[in-house]
């Protein structure tokens, strides 16, 4: 055609409108294809093994999640599934039960796995007509969804109604988890967060497969949970926070539909109850609990005399405290009271906690004597063994009597490390150096401390699990677990800001293989989970050590 100044305006405009509109339909079908071979290149954690066949699957309004059994647990993995998907898709996803081959479109969730997956390994087929995830237990099916998910252009976690073509890359992929516990610990008791909050905090963790969240529900500042027999421990230790803020509580009711939520993200809830010393908030709320304390005065530490006088024949009831020194509270061993202060608060934790352990917290008891420590150890053994429960207790309780019933954190000194090993207790490794994501990132960010040193979205992740401890291997390391304490942390904002990018690190450092990892080729990686986030709207920090995909 022979364009000339009689050629009509709007036949123009319509022309190069239909051309451009071709042209952006070839650019968005190729760029689909593109985002879909990327995103089978950046799955975090990195699975075991990846094999791409060269197509694609698309989604479409008739894709249906079919399961092979009436179960209804399986029916809830995939109702998880299609709530997942459905939103920014606007398709429907009926879950139906099929002994038949899915249609086109759809995907298909099995539990006849073979038994080398294990407890949350995974098989995922994806050919051009359908998906098939396979897995020998429902928690493998569910952390292969979260694989789908990554694999699904990133705006498949809006909220909102979005344009598809919604392609995956054809493939086969085979995943099994390195360590058995892979977790993170937020630290509820310096800064208190709602349930939603931590049910945010469970999805986050759960999106890159990890299993378990550690609850710090009681320190100096707070007491963060409902005892029925004590309830001046949430009522008043619980109503304030670091800097007088006010702080909150769990009912024992909302506890347990924290406990359900993450049951139903295949996450084990450990709670942690901090003894003998990060007391204050106990000692506040029954004066009988107290015997002489040592209180914070001016930034140093100051020992009162344990010789102070009890008022009408019962210990003073401390102050509540709001600062972030360390180290200076104590329950007392020479009281009868503590002991049955202590089984009360366990038997009634237990007794909501359906996971195998309870945290006892054992770290910085400073003003607990040696000898003391050393028999409170033993008896918080017997206590939680009494209670139906292991134990988990920080590296420091290496130096009581404890034995392969027992769990030990590691978190700075490897001599308390070799000395649990030596005792038959397996390790969670949570390096402070290393994990600790209340650590800033460098010297310019805004939130968090630096008394562990600042970690770096690299350093964060070049490190390994057995090096840190001598003896410690593949059989008597439980896992890694990476910890966000709260003294400068209020808000989800912060949470989020503080564990992104690093979190992810830490969930591929449990999962994958060692020999596998590189920084250069994981920080791409990392680098693709951005477009992610910002659908997902988490505050992260963008470090200069990584080339984000915008």
């Amino acid at each position: 055609m022979t364009w000339s100044k009689s050629t009509p305006l709007h036949f123009s405009v319509l022309f190069f409108t239909g051309i451009s509109i071709a042209l952006s339909s070839c650019t968005s079908s190729e760029q689909s294809k593109v985002e879909a071979s990327q995103a089978l290149e950046s799955i975090i954690p990195k699975p075991s093994s990846v094999k791409a066949t060269g197509n694609f699957f698309s989604l479409n309004k008739n894709s249906t999640i079919y399961i092979e059994s009436a179960s209804d647990e399986l029916a809830r993995i995939g109702k998880y599934l299609g709530d997942r998907l459905a939103p920014a898709t606007g398709f429907e996803f009926p879950v139906s039960t099929s002994a038949m081959n899915p249609v086109d479109g759809s995907i298909y969730l099995s539990t006849s796995g073979d038994l080398s997956l294990g407890d949350e390994g995974y098989e995922l087929i994806i050919s051009e007509d359908n998906i098939k995830l396979s897995a020998h237990r429902p928690a493998g099916l569910f952390r292969g969804i979260q694989t789908i998910r990554q694999l699904l252009p990133a705006k498949i976690e809006m909220t909102s109604k979005q344009e598809g073509p919604w392609k995956i890359a054809t493939a086969m992929i085979r995943d099994i988890s390195r360590y058995a516990h892979r977790g993170a610990m937020l630290d509820v008791a310096r800064h208190f967060f709602s349930v939603n909050d931590v049910k945010r905090f469970i999805d986050l963790i759960s999106y890159y497969k990890m299993n378990v969240i550690h609850l710090g529900l009681t320190n100096d500042q707070g007491w963060r949970i409902e005892i029925k027999s004590w309830p001046n421990l949430a009522t008043h230790g619980g109503s304030t926070q670091v800097g007088g803020g006010k702080g909150g509580f769990y009912t024992q009711d909302q506890y347990t539909d924290i406990v359900k939520y993450a049951q139903s993200r295949y996450i084990m809830l450990i709670p942690e109850i901090d003894m003998p010393g990060h007391s204050n908030a106990a000692l506040a709320s029954y004066g009988d609990l107290n015997g002489g304390t040592i209180v914070p005065e001016e930034g140093r530490v100051k020992i009162a005399p344990s010789t102070q006088k009890e008022l009408n024949g019962k210990s003073k009831p401390t102050e509540l405290y709001t600062g972030i020194e360390v180290g200076f509270s104590t329950l007392r061993v020479e009281k009868k009271v503590t002991f049955k202060f202590i089984n009360d608060v366990i038997h009634e934790l237990a007794a909501i906690t359906p996971g195998p352990y309870i945290h006892i917290g054992g770290d910085e008891s400073h003003a607990t004597r040696k000898e003391d420590y050393i028999t409170f150890v033993k008896k918080f053994h017997d206590i939680v063994k009494a209670n139906g429960k292991k134990m988990i207790g920080w590296e420091e309780i290496a130096q009581g009597e404890i034995n392969s019933d027992d769990v030990t954190q590691f978190w700075t000194k490897p001599a308390y490390g070799e000395m649990a090993l030596a005792k038959g207790s397996k390790l969670i490794m949570s390096p402070s150096k290393k994990t600790y994501m209340d650590m800033q990132y460098d010297s310019t960010t805004h939130l968090g401390l630096h008394w562990a040193g600042y970690i770096e979205v690299d350093s964060a992740y070049i490190w390994d699990p057995e090096n840190y401890v001598s003896g410690g291997s593949q059989e008597n390391i439980l896992g890694v677990e990476a910890p966000l304490w709260t003294e400068t942390i209020s808000t989800m904002d912060d949470i989020e800001y503080m564990i992104f990018p690093r979190l992810p690190g830490y969930a591929e450092i449990g999962w994958s293989s060692e020999s596998g990892r590189n920084w250069e080729e994981y920080k791409v990686r990392l680098a693709n989970q951005a477009p992610r986030w910002k659908a997902m709207n988490i505050d992260y920090y963008k470090s200069k050590l990584v080339p984000w995909k915008e």
